[in-house]
């Protein structure tokens, strides 16, 4: 399957005063400044002290506008920390062409590996939020789709994206182990029982306060299906004492481990290959590969017949 690539705008301040203005005349007064770490698929402000604005930066990012704000509201009540409360629901305006929103302010700064108190805690805390997410009636829930790059589906949607990416690889990586990787993953087997996931699992989507896990944000990507997506954080943040106790808690199976490695994987490999200078995603691959390595000649046998890969941490 073929996935656009978004066209991106670009949003100021200026304009974003503007919006306000025009569109929430109680709040006009504010001051509105952007967010040092203000994100890929929505450009975020500050408005005054309180609250945050946050605008898509692409027409496929806007679909997630409506979602969040239908859903964030039915979840908050079952999860164990806080999530963005949205506020308002702007329109297009201002020469700005998507709606757009305002939520609550959350303090904390983006998770980073160096200044997580105790990872281990750090990623149960995580896997114990993920846990109660999951377990939130999934009656209704939004499908994998393009309103959030169909995490949550079958990783195959990106099975032509990623073996193009291993072949402009060669002669950098392995790729016969990450070939391997790839195609245990694409074998491993979903129950098919619908979840709650978050979609996006990333540093900057983790708020940590004194070094400690305080909120998650950024649910543009949520849905329900399978949630092995939300799994990457063990091979992009924790150390692998931490990944251990993450898939303890969460009580992943081997099937889905192998999956939410898979999307791990891709990423890295779609990023490197058009950045070999990627050092984030060179990491990443060495995670995943350093986890795998000694089981290659296993893996590879595994993948070709098509069961699930060995337990590996």
């Amino acid at each position: 399957m073929s996935v656009p690539v978004p066209k991106r705008v670009e949003v100021g301040e200026d304009q974003v005063r503007r919006l306000v203005a025009e569109q929430f005349p109680q709040w006009a007064g504010l001051p509105v400044t952007r967010v040092a770490a203000s994100g890929w698929d929505n450009q975020t402000f500050h408005l005054g002290d309180r609250m945050s604005v946050r605008l898509p930066s692409a027409a496929e990012y806007a679909q997630a506008v409506a979602k969040e704000h239908r859903w964030l509201p039915a979840l908050a009540p079952h999860l164990p920390l806080p999530i963005p409360t949205p506020l308002a629901c702007g329109q297009p305006g201002a020469g700005y062409p998507f709606v757009w929103s305002v939520y609550g302010w959350l303090d904390g700064s983006p998770a980073t590996a160096d200044q997580i108190a105790d990872p281990v805690r750090f990623a149960t805390d995580l896997a114990g939020f993920l846990a109660a997410l999951r377990a939130v009636d999934s009656d209704g829930g939004p499908r994998p789709g393009l309103h959030n790059w169909f995490r949550g589906g079958p990783l195959a949607t990106y099975d032509e994206q990623t073996r193009d990416a291993l072949t402009r690889l060669t002669g950098h990586i392995d790729v016969a182990l990450a070939r391997a990787v790839w195609t245990a993953a694409l074998d491993a087997t979903w129950d098919g029982v619908d979840r709650w996931f978050h979609g996006d699992v990333a540093d900057g989507n983790l708020l940590q306060r004194d070094g400690q896990l305080a909120a998650v944000i950024d649910f543009g990507t949520c849905g329900v299906g399978d949630p092995a997506c939300d799994l990457v954080v063990a091979w992009t943040l924790l150390t692998p004492e931490a990944r251990s106790a993450f898939r303890s808690r969460l009580a992943a199976d081997d099937a889905e481990w192998s999956r939410g490695r898979g999307w791990a994987l891709w990423k890295a490999l779609i990023l490197l290959a058009d950045n070999p200078a990627d050092a984030g995603a060179a990491r990443v691959l060495d995670e995943i590969l350093r986890s795998t390595d000694r089981w290659s000649s296993r893996l590879g046998s595994r993948a070709t017949s098509g069961s699930p890969p060995p337990s590996v941490p």
